[in-house]
């Protein structure tokens, strides 16, 4: 298996255990994405942070022990008492909180959070034209909300020749940087302040896969073969930062 110390472009992620992220992994690897995310984000010790649709809760364990904030690990898929589990192992059970939610029916006051971060998740429900008019009111004024996706470089009508043997409909909720912006940006409730895709995304992507493959700790099928399908010509991460308006 190849050493976490190989990738330089998440110099953060090298202390994190690649047989850990095999283990807990739902797609993409999520520490590499919150890494990319919270380069551009304003996080300080002691802030709260909802952690929305965070899987196995390696992206909550992330921003815990990195910048020291406090996080509401909420997902739908997993049960806060296995994340608990996850959390304890590492020490912060007096830092992050493992909760069993739907993201429509939030367990959360209004003005609750000083940032919001979604890792690889938030196209499953983010496309919603109405979604962000309610879920932003979960983040306080001058709050940032940091989102990272499985995206397209360029938005299409219809799926590309290449892609249609390997498509599934759930891909129907990836989309372009562009898209994104505008997705948010026309709610006027948010200033946008970083609208980029993952660098060599598709390199990284195929990495990961590869790394997979090689643990022989995936439970599931993989994305290698819509990348190989891909080749790099379609496939991207967006990333998405933007800040409450006061």
């Amino acid at each position: 298996m190849s050493e976490n110390k190989e990738f330089k472009e998440f110099p953060r992620s090298k202390k994190y255990d690649f047989k850990w992220m095999c283990k807990n992994e739902m797609g993409p690897n999520s520490i590499w994405l919150t890494e990319f995310l919270t380069k551009e984000m304003d996080l300080k010790p002691g802030m709260k942070v909802l952690d929305i649709g965070c899987g196995m809760a390696m992206s909550s364990i992330f921003l815990a022990k990195e910048f020291g904030v406090e996080v509401w690990a909420t997902d739908l898929w997993i049960s806060a008492t296995d994340n608990l589990k996850r959390i304890k192992k590492e020490g912060l059970e007096d830092q992050i909180y493992p909760i069993y939610a739907d993201v429509h029916s939030l367990p959360f006051p209004y003005d609750f959070f000083d940032a919001i971060v979604s890792i690889d998740s938030y196209h499953y429900f983010g496309t919603d034209e109405i979604f962000f008019l309610e879920f932003s009111k979960y983040l306080k004024s001058n709050g940032q909300i940091g989102i990272v996706v499985p995206g397209l470089l360029n938005e299409f009508d219809n799926v590309p020749n290449e892609l249609r043997d390997v498509w599934d409909n759930e891909f129907y909720t990836f989309h372009s940087i562009d898209w994104w912006r505008k997705h948010l940006e026309k709610t006027g409730l948010v200033k946008i302040e970083k609208a980029d895709t993952l660098p060599n995304s598709w390199d990284i992507w195929m990495k990961w896969e590869k790394i997979l493959k090689e643990s022989g700790l995936c439970k599931r099928n993989g994305d290698t073969e819509l990348l190989l399908a891909d080749n790099g010509k379609y496939l991207t991460f967006p990333r998405l930062i933007a800040r409450k308006k006061v």
